[in-house]
């Protein structure tokens, strides 16, 4: 991953929009928003998106945070309006299966490669949250906190909590003793009780310990939080 281009800033004030109107001053166009939503939940797939948004007013999605950050009803709003104005998105799912089969990390990275990659318009530059991403065949910044001063990253998580949100709702109807429409898949006391009474549902990631534990493949109690196993 690359920095930005030389005498580039962005200042702690530029809001939202800073990084985007920072890379145009430069000529540099499209540019896209990378993130992913599911990564600590030890049940269903791991989601990630990508937007780029266009410049001006246009591209100013109302509202728009991270969606950790916004209420259910703020985050459809905004997805609505991301869909909408985007000059391109796109959403990928990682199965649990998948998950399982490459580790977290690495599927991490392969599902922000994927969302990249299915952009209908390729970028020429690509914010992500956090770390680096490396095969996305172009220039890219690793902003921390991204998700919170990036717009592009924000649209990004935006779309994949929504998708994965309705997955989850989904399976909660093929699965309701576990209350996935609830906690998402991420490990809260009624999730941990659920695990401990019913053992593993088939959509659970079993390289956490705390899914291991329940399945009676590791020794001791259940974790209280969503710990990835190291084997």
């Amino acid at each position: 991953m690359s920095a930005l281009p030389r005498g580039s800033t962005v200042r702690r004030d530029a809001g939202l929009y800073g990084y985007e109107r920072a890379l145009r001053r430069h000529g540099i166009e499209p540019i896209a928003g990378v993130d992913e939503a599911g990564r600590g939940a030890c049940a269903g797939p791991l989601v990630a998106g990508a937007a780029i948004l266009p410049p001006g007013k246009a591209g100013i999605i109302p509202g728009l945070a991270d969606s950790k950050l916004l209420t259910e009803k703020a985050r459809e709003r905004c997805y609505a309006q991301i869909v909408k104005r985007a000059v391109a998105w796109s959403v990928v799912s990682i199965s649990h299966e998948e998950c399982d089969r490459l580790g977290m990390h690495v599927a991490n990275i392969e599902a922000l490669r994927r969302a990249v990659a299915l952009l209908d318009l390729p970028p020429a530059y690509v914010l992500t949250d956090g770390f680096p991403v490396d095969g996305l065949g172009v220039p890219g910044l690793a902003v921390w906190k991204g998700d919170r001063v990036a717009a592009c990253i924000s649209a990004a998580s935006v779309l994949a909590k929504v998708t994965r949100d309705r997955i989850m709702t989904d399976l909660d109807a093929d699965w309701p003793a576990y209350d996935f429409k609830t906690h998402k898949g991420y490990i809260t006391d009624v999730h941990s009780a659920a695990l401990a009474e019913h053992g593993p549902s088939p959509v659970h990631r079993m390289r956490f310990v705390n899914v291991r534990r329940a399945a009676g493949l590791e020794p001791g109690p259940l974790a209280e939080t969503a710990i990835e196993s190291l084997s």
